[in-house]
């Protein structure tokens, strides 16, 4: 009976139910975007706080409108009437301080998750017209000066500035830059991809210097992966031989690249070396110009990743003076170093020094003013400060880890809630701090964006998803819950489940997680599920399948000690706490017990490898798609966070070591990973499966040409996803 309604479904026909034709979910919609909630992305206030810029017209306009009412105002750039564009559309921009002229970015081309080159454009706002940013090739995080007279961009590992006053002359500010050995004002991969940057240079408040990070990376050993011709794209270079793409990637325990901070003298072109004494090993991964041109703020971590400093250091003297250090028994929590906020005499700082991420104000000689925020509770998202009136604006999971919402908190510390809705609530705020873009959702409601102004009046409804909403939320759609139970250990674990929208007997169960550190998936938002809107997991109920995911220790909301007792044993408690979850659902009694699976994609990837090896058989079948599976092959920073290195913690690098526990595994498996991964080098998938074969373990393996982690592209998604739904099929049906 089942597979026969299968049959059905996928051919993506409507089956009425009473009165109703029940909307059939259909993989390639899923995959192709079709159910995707329509959003407002790339809206940025403007200078005065009552108007906001987006792109429209699908990449030809960056239209003005007014906060008050959500209506347009004017178009700032076209495509259309731009004097000098040569092209159809555009990928982004940048806007001067003073807007007066906005960077156009084409031609658009990704290097990693976060880097990419690009075609720039200078415009001018009033004479509608543009010019190159540079005749010598694309470049790379370009950024205007302060006073607007100047923009600096990089290319080819060297910072680069052009003068706009002085007919767009362009000079080089460094000259060692090289792939694979020197990057000046762009970090390394491991940089990028652990401490989520793509741009390490500023300008000083006074737009007389800029410093920058130079890392040197020509000692770090190198990782190479094949290119092959493929399709979508094809790379024709490749038609006869396999390339190889090369570059560097430390691991844990090996050589990172050795970092320093350098300032530049834009009038007499000086560079100079600060002076800064960390250990050779340490991190800087940020650098902060504060509104005293003397004083440049510089942020660093210990290999460990348990000690922050700030550093105040003078451009011209290079002398630098410690004002500030955060410490951590385990690892200083991320939003600690990558998101502090610097105003005119303060700066503000996220720590969870007291269990929970809380806010705290120093002023810029590193003295603690005041704790802002303080509670059992996480503050998830700051806003925005108004140093004039204390003004405080932040998001927070107060309610429930579950949801989040906005608030506004006075000098005296009184809270005022900006969004009284149920579920996640997000805010854009405008620059004035007034108004804010307001994206709310559930997790059985796609996002309701509206403006609003901080005294609770709706502005404009910007977009309802109300047609999406009515589709999905039907009679005999399948159903979504949140659950609680405990393991036990004692622990209370927080989940959702999908079911179909009539139970009869019992079912098939697949169960999602990623579990990683600090990541939660458990979430009373429309972007719960692997694509959101449960949208892959609501297709499988329409299968017969009840889908379920639980958020373990180790995982975000919590608190620090819910979320750092991982510490040093990456992937043992989150693997416990999948196989408690197993155990949870057998006692239920619309599931049957021989019939659940695990799958996860990267760290959940790993985890449903480690979860299937625990030597209890729970697990009938799994897939792991992109997985890491021994600490050793993954890079330097992330892993060394949880685990610090092999040479300390060796012990434990076997124990997590999903290659080590192969001989357990239980169940069937399905093993995929993209063949250009970056991130999770493909090697993982393939020393794992060796590991396999010599124990006698029977598997499906399947590797997807040119991909990288996302395993997108083409015809991609959709065959993924297919080759799941058959695993799924043939093993828990």
């Amino acid at each position: 009976m089942i597979k026969k309604v299968f049959m059905t479904l996928a051919a993506g026909f409507l089956v009425t139910l009473g009165a109703h034709a029940v909307e059939q979910l259909d993989i390639r919609k899923i995959t192709n975007g079709t159910y995707s909630a329509q959003g407002v992305g790339g809206m940025r206030s403007m200078n005065d706080g009552e108007h906001y810029m987006m792109i429209g017209g699908g990449g030809k306009h960056l239209v003005r409108y007014a906060f008050k009412t959500g209506e347009v105002v004017d178009t700032l750039f076209s495509v259309d009437n731009a004097r000098g564009c040569d092209f159809k559309r555009f990928d982004g921009y940048i806007m001067s301080p003073a807007e007066d002229r906005i960077l156009i970015q084409t031609n658009t081309k990704a290097i990693y998750r976060r880097s990419f080159t690009a075609d720039y454009y200078i415009y001018d706002v009033k004479n509608k017209k543009m010019v190159p940013l540079s005749a010598g090739g694309p470049q790379q995080v370009p950024s205007f000066s302060p006073d607007g007279k100047m923009i600096a961009f990089v290319r080819d590992n060297n910072i680069f500035l052009v003068k706009l006053l002085f007919n767009n002359s362009e000079s080089q500010v460094t000259t060692d830059g090289k792939f694979n050995e020197v990057l000046n004002g762009i970090p390394d991969w491991v940089y990028e991809e652990e401490f989520t940057m793509n741009k390490c240079y500023e300008f000083s408040a006074d737009s007389k210097m800029i410093a920058y990070v130079k890392s040197v990376e020509s000692h770090v050993p190198s990782f190479s992966f094949a290119m092959y011709r493929g399709m979508a794209p094809s790379f024709e270079e490749n038609a006869l031989y396999p390339g190889a793409y090369t570059y560097k990637y430390p691991l844990p325990g090996v050589d990172n690249s050795k970092v320093s901070v350098h300032t530049y003298d834009i009038k007499s072109m000086v560079t100079r070396k600060v002076d800064l004494q960390i250990d050779e090993e340490d991190y800087i991964p940020r650098i902060h110009f504060t509104s005293d041109p003397e004083k440049l703020a510089i942020v660093t971590l210990n290999r460990h990743q348990n000690r922050m400093d700030m550093y105040m250091a003078n451009p011209r003297s290079t002398v630098c003076k410690l004002v500030l250090r955060e410490e951590s028994e385990q690892y200083i929590n991320e939003p600690t170093y990558q998101d502090i906020r610097f105003y005119p005499n303060n700066f503000i700082l996220q720590s969870q020094r007291d269990n929970y991420n809380h806010l705290y104000l120093y002023n810029l000689n590193g003295q603690l003013v005041k704790q802002l925020t303080k509670g059992e509770y996480e503050v998830t998202n700051f806003y925005g400060w108004d140093e004039k009136t204390g003004d405080l604006y932040y998001q927070s999971n107060e309610t429930s880890p579950l949801r989040r919402a906005v608030y506004r908190q006075d000098k005296k510390g009184k809270k005022t809630r900006l969004t009284p809705e149920t579920g996640t609530s997000d805010a854009v705020f405008s620059k004035n701090l007034q108004n804010f873009v307001h994206t709310h959702s559930d997790i059985h409601t796609p996002a309701v964006i509206t403006i609003e102004n901080v005294k609770g009046k709706v502005l404009k409804t910007l977009v309802d998803n109300k047609a999406l909403a009515e589709k999905l939320n039907q009679p005999g759609m399948p159903t979504k819950e949140f659950f609680q139970f405990t393991t036990s250990n004692g622990d209370v674990l927080n989940g959702w489940m999908v079911k179909p929208a009539t139970l009869e007997g019992q079912y098939p169960v697949i169960m999602y997680q990623y579990s990683g550190p600090g990541s939660q998936e458990v979430l009373d938002s429309w972007r719960a599920g692997f694509y959101g809107g449960t949208l892959w997991e609501s297709f499988l109920a329409q299968q017969g399948y009840v889908v379920v995911c639980v958020d373990g220790r180790g995982t975000g909301g919590r608190g620090a000690e819910f979320k750092n007792c991982t510490y040093l044993e990456l992937g043992l408690r989150e693997a416990d706490d999948q196989v408690e979850t197993a155990k949870y659902l057998a006692t239920l009694p619309y599931v049957d017990k021989n019939r659940i699976g695990i799958w996860g994609w990267s760290f959940g990837g790993y985890n449903t490898l480690m979860s299937m090896s625990t030597g209890e058989a729970v697990f009938k079948a799994g897939i792991a798609v992109a997985p890491p599976t021994y600490w050793k092959f993954y890079d330097s920073v992330y892993t060394e966070r949880f685990m610090r290195t092999p040479q300390e913690n060796g012990e434990n690098y076997e124990k997590t070591s999903a290659i080590n526990r192969a001989p357990n595994l239980n169940g069937s498996l399905l093993l995929m990973h993209g063949m250009a991964d970056d991130n999770v080098h493909v090697r993982n998938s393939i020393e794992y499966s060796e590991a396999l074969v010599q124990a006698d373990k029977q598997f499906d393996m399947f590797y997807y040409t040119n991909r990288n982690h996302s395993i997108f592209g083409g015809n991609t998604r959709y065959h993924i996803f297919t080759k799941m739904l058959n695993f799924w099929n043939d093993k828990l049906k």
